[in-house]
């Protein structure tokens, strides 16, 4: 049943591997739990599931582990509801709990300056990957997006990227002069060299063998620059995505034109960056509030 579920998500909601990849876990992890008690996930009931959130918790599994494993619990159960079975009772009766409130981690704007100058003018892949710390901190991309990105998908004359986020939902995200430079001189004088297969790889960023960039070593490489520019030893692709929403909302920028660079289907999950930037919001209440 569990396999079932998951080719319903891939084929019939259109989810992101890493997404498939995060309930085939979750799911497996709650089915063994059940099957040590002589049930599955199928034939589990509210008092089970409870059971089992219970444990979690109990062995020190963060709010948030406790509220994912939940979610994939319910999106499961209403897959079992749609084929047939009556889940609504056992959906009432699981309580969602509330999940921690994590703020993310950013650097001033002078640290990512200071991180986007690490890499070497002498080393093979310095253009490749100024053009990458660019376009993170530019753009906001998440590092499969980044990795999928394609030749076609980045117009240098308009300035701008097409991405494909989760759910396959396309947005369209400006590049920033600086990147939109930086990613021109890979793309002329790196790039070319590094395609192995005569023009015929459509990806935009390459390893030093002529593949695909992965999102593994996308992050090593993110990661390596940060311990080498003395800023901080785990900063990470998801690191300049934080920075490039916080500094924009700190600029002044609209929460809806975020949501939509970011590609936020919940604006809510946007609203994170209001607290991370409260000195811009303490210094608007001080400046507009008739009684300040």
């Amino acid at each position: 049943m569990v396999r079932a579920f998951l080719l319903h998500l891939a084929s019939e909601r259109g989810l992101a591997e890493n997404s498939l990849l995060g309930y085939r876990r979750d799911l497996e992890d709650i089915d063994d739990w059940m099957r040590h008690r002589g049930k599955d996930v199928a034939s589990a009931e509210a008092d089970d599931y409870r059971h089992y959130l219970q444990q979690l918790s109990r062995r020190g599994r963060s709010t948030k582990t406790v509220a994912r494993r939940l979610a994939a619990v319910r999106v499961f159960l209403r897959f079992l509801t749609a084929q047939g079975r009556d889940c609504s009772g056992i959906l009432q009766q699981l309580e969602r709990p509330k999940p921690e409130r994590d703020l993310p981690k950013v650097l001033s704007k002078a640290q990512v300056n200071q991180l986007i100058a690490t890499p070497s003018p002498k080393a093979l892949l310095f253009s490749r990957d100024v053009a990458i710390l660019e376009l993170l901190y530019a753009s906001g991309l998440r590092a499969s997006e980044l990795c999928d990105l394609k030749l076609r998908d980045v117009n240098l004359q308009v300035g701008c990227v097409r991405v494909l986020g989760k759910g396959m939902k396309e947005r369209i995200v400006p590049l920033g002069r600086a990147a939109a430079e930086a990613v021109a001189r890979y793309v002329t004088e790196l790039r070319p060299r590094l395609d192995r297969t005569g023009g015929a790889q459509e990806r935009l960023f390459l390893s030093r063998t002529g593949k695909p960039l992965d999102r593994i070593a996308l992050w090593m490489l993110v990661e390596k620059y940060g311990r080498a520019s003395g800023i901080l030893n785990d900063v990470s692709p998801h690191t300049l995505r934080h920075c490039f929403a916080t500094h924009l909302i700190g600029g002044g920028a609209d929460l809806r034109v975020v949501q939509e660079l970011l590609g936020h289907s919940d604006i809510a999950t946007t609203q994170i960056y209001t607290h991370v930037d409260s000195g811009r919001l303490k210094a608007v209440h001080a400046k507009f509030h008739p009684r300040r």
